[in-house]
C-alpha cells in the first residue's frame, strides 16, 4: 500500500482541467481555467480537504502529465505521456549521457542523444515548461493559504498546523523546480507568490542569485517542514530539503564558480548522523523492486517518487517510461513484470566498462541484458545495438507479481541515502575539513559490499573512482549529466562515449553545451530572456 494522499488526488486531478501553455509559462500563472471559477476559489476551499488536494496534484506532477494520468495535459507542445516530470529528468539527465541512449527518432529527441540539441528542441522546452509550472501551482497554493485567508475562512486549528505543513511541502517542491532550472538553463526568472498574478515579464536572474535564493528555501524550511521520518512516506521532510542543500553545495563550483565543498560534506554528516534515516541492508536489486516501498529499501529512500499501478494511471509517464521503453529483443518482458516492451532505451559500451565483470557476477548493480544485444551501437535506432539494462522491476522482491503489468509500482528514489555516502565521499577527496577519509572509505564500502564488489583503501578514494562510483550505484536515477559536468566530463574531448557529437565512437563537443539553451518558444513568449551563450 502507498501514501494516502495518492488516492485522494485522482478525483481531483480528473476534475481540475488545469491547463497551461508553453507561451504563458514564462509568467507566474493565474492557474485557474480562464473560464471556471471553481478551482483555487473562495468557493474551493470551503471545503477542507482541498488543501491536501491541492498538495497531491504538486506531487502528482512529478509522475504524471496531466490531469487525466496522461492525458489532458497540463503543458502543451509535447504530450501528456512525454511531459511527465521524472521522464523529462531522465531524457535530460541520461540520455545526454555514456549512461543511456534511445532509438526513437521522436521530432528532436534524437539530438539529446548525440549533445547536438538546439534552442528549438521541443523536449527541452517540456522539461522548462514542466517545472515553472510546478512553481506556478505551488506559488498560487501558498498565495491561498496564508493565515489571513485561512482565518477569514474559519480554518481550524488542527486544519492550520496541518496546513502549514504542507505550505513547507510546496515551497520544497518550488525549491526543487529552481533547483533543476538552474541546473540545467542557468540564468532563469524567479517567481514567488509575492508575484501578480497573470501575464507579465518576469526578470531574468543570474545562476547565482537562483543559487542564493534555493539555498536560502532550503535553509530556512529546516523552521517548518515534518520533522524526518515522521511525514507519509513519499512526502517530504527536512531530510529531503538537507539533501538538496548538500546537492546545491556540492555543484556551487559550477553554479556560482566559489566551491562550497565544505559546506556539502558538513551537510551529509548531519543526514548521516542525526536524520534517522539507514543504510537499506538488503540486496541492491530491492531497490528497484515493486515492493521498494515495504521491503526494506525504503530505510534509505528520502524522497521517491511514488508508483501506483491502481492509483496512478500514467501509461507513458514516470516509471512506465522506464520500465517499458528499456524492453526490446529477445527479452520477455512478463520477467519484468510488464505487458510488453517500446524498443527503446539501452547503455552504450562506455558504461558498461565501468563494471569488471559485465555479467554481473562480480559487481551486482551491472545489471546488463544481452541475449541478443551487442555491446557496440552501430544503428542508433535498433535497439538490439547497445546492452539494454534491467536495474528496475515491475516485481516484488521475491519475485511476486505487482498490482499489474502495464502500469508498474517500482517508486523512483529521487533521493536517498547512499547518494549522500557519495556526496559526503566526494566532499572528502576535493579535500574538505568537514569530511573525515576514512570514514568516507567505510560508507563507500558499504555500498560495495552490499553490490558484492571488492572494497576499497584510502589511497583508492579519488576523484576518477567517486565518479565511477556514483556511475556503478546511482545510474538511471538522473544524476549523470550533473556529475559529468562537475567532473568536467560532459562535454569537451576529457571523456568520449560512442555517438556524443554524432559520431559513432564519439567525438569533443562544445563546452558551451554544459548548459542547456534557454528553449525558443520560451524566449518568443518572452523577449527580454536572453539566451545562453553558444546558441
Amino acid at each position: 500500500m502507498k501514501i494516502s494522499f495518492k488516492y485522494i488526488s485522482y478525483f481531483f486531478l480528473l476534475v481540475l482541467g488545469l491547463n497551461m501553455t508553453l507561451t504563458s509559462c514564462t509568467s507566474d500563472l493565474d492557474v485557474t481555467p480562464g473560464d471556471d471559477d471553481e478551482f483555487l476559489s473562495e468557493q474551493f476551499f470551503q471545503d477542507p480537504a482541498s488543501y491536501k488536494q491541492v498538495l497531491a496534484k504538486l506531487y502528482a506532477g512529478l509522475y504524471v502529465g496531466g490531469n487525466d494520468g496522461d492525458g489532458q495535459p497540463d503543458i502543451s507542445g509535447i504530450g501528456g505521456d512525454f511531459s511527465s516530470y521524472l521522464r523529462l529528468l531522465f531524457v535530460t539527465q541520461e540520455f545526454t549521457t555514456d549512461e543511456a541512449i534511445i532509438a526513437w527518432a521522436d521530432g528532436t529527441l534524437p539530438t539529446l542523444n548525440s549533445q547536438t540539441w538546439s534552442p528549438a528542441n521541443e523536449f527541452l522546452a517540456g522539461t522548462y515548461s514542466r517545472a515553472f509550472y510546478e512553481i506556478s501551482v505551488a506559488n498560487e497554493f501558498l498565495r491561498q493559504t496564508t493565515d489571513e485567508k485561512l482565518t477569514a475562512r474559519g480554518v481550524d486549528a488542527n486544519l492550520k498546523a496541518d496546513i502549514a505543513t504542507f505550505r513547507a511541502e510546496a515551497r520544497f517542491l518550488r525549491a526543487f523546480s529552481y533547483y533543476n532550472l538552474m541546473d540545467l538553463f542557468g540564468n532563469v526568472p524567479i517567481t514567488t507568490e509575492a508575484d501578480p498574478v497573470g501575464f507579465f515579464y518576469p526578470v531574468q536572474k543570474s545562476r547565482a542569485e537562483v543559487f542564493a535564493f534555493v539555498e536560502a528555501e532550503l535553509k530556512d524550511l529546516d523552521n517548518s517542514l515534518a520533522a524526518p521520518r515522521t511525514n507519509e512516506y513519499g512526502r517530504i521532510d527536512k531530510t529531503a530539503a538537507k539533501f538538496l542543500l548538500a546537492q546545491l553545495y556540492l555543484n556551487s563550483k559550477v553554479y556560482t564558480g566559489v566551491d562550497k565543498f565544505n559546506d556539502a560534506g558538513t551537510v551529509c554528516a548531519d543526514i548521516i548522523n542525526n536524520s534517522g534515516y539507514t543504510f537499506a541492508n538488503v540486496p541492491y536489486s530491492y531497490l528497484f523492486s515493486a515492493d521498494n516501498d515495504v521491503n526494506g529499501a525504503q530505510s534509505e529512500f528520502i524522497f521517491p517518487v511514488i508508483s501506483d499501478g491502481n492509483a496512478i494511471r500514467a501509461t507513458g509517464g514516470g516509471m512506465s517510461f522506464i520500465l517499458h521503453a528499456s524492453i526490446g529483443g529477445s527479452m520477455d518482458a512478463s520477467s519484468r513484470g510488464m505487458d510488453g516492451g517500446w524498443q527503446g532505451i539501452r547503455t552504450r559500451r562506455e558504461f558498461v566498462n565501468l563494471f569488471p565483470d559485465e555479467t554481473a557476477t562480480g559487481d551486482k548493480r551491472g545489471t546488463f541484458y544481452t541475449n541478443g544485444q551487442s555491446k557496440d551501437i552501430k544503428n542508433v535506432g535498433t535497439f538490439t545495438d547497445g546492452y539494454a539494462v534491467t536495474k528496475y522491476i515491475n516485481k516484488k522482491s521475491d519475485g511476486s507479481a505487482a498490482q499489474r503489468n502495464d502500469i508498474p509500482d517500482t517508486d523512483f528514489p529521487m533521493f536517498r541515502l547512499s547518494d549522500v555516502y557519495l556526496m559526503y565521499a566526494e566532499a572528502a577527496a576535493r579535500g574538505a575539513a568537514s569530511a573525515n577519509t576514512g570514514t568516507a572509505v567505510g560508507y563507500i564500502n558499504q555500498l560495495r559490499t552490499r553490490a558484492n564488489a571488492a572494497t576499497i583503501n584510502a589511497s583508492q578514494l579519488t576523484l576518477d573512482f567517486i565518479l565511477d562510483e556514483r556511475g556503478r550505484e546511482l545510474f538511471w536515477e538522473c544524476h549523470r549529466r550533473t556529475d559529468l559536468i562537475r567532473f568536467g566530463k560532459f562535454t569537451g574531448a576529457s571523456k568520449i562515449w560512442q555517438w556524443k557529437g554524432g559520431s559513432i565512437n564519439g567525438i569533443a563537443t562544445e563546452s558551451y553545451r554544459d548548459l542547456m539553451p534557454i528553449p525558443s518558444r520560451i524566449i518568443q513568449a518572452n523577449p527580454t530572456l536572453k539566451q545562453n551563450p553558444g546558441y
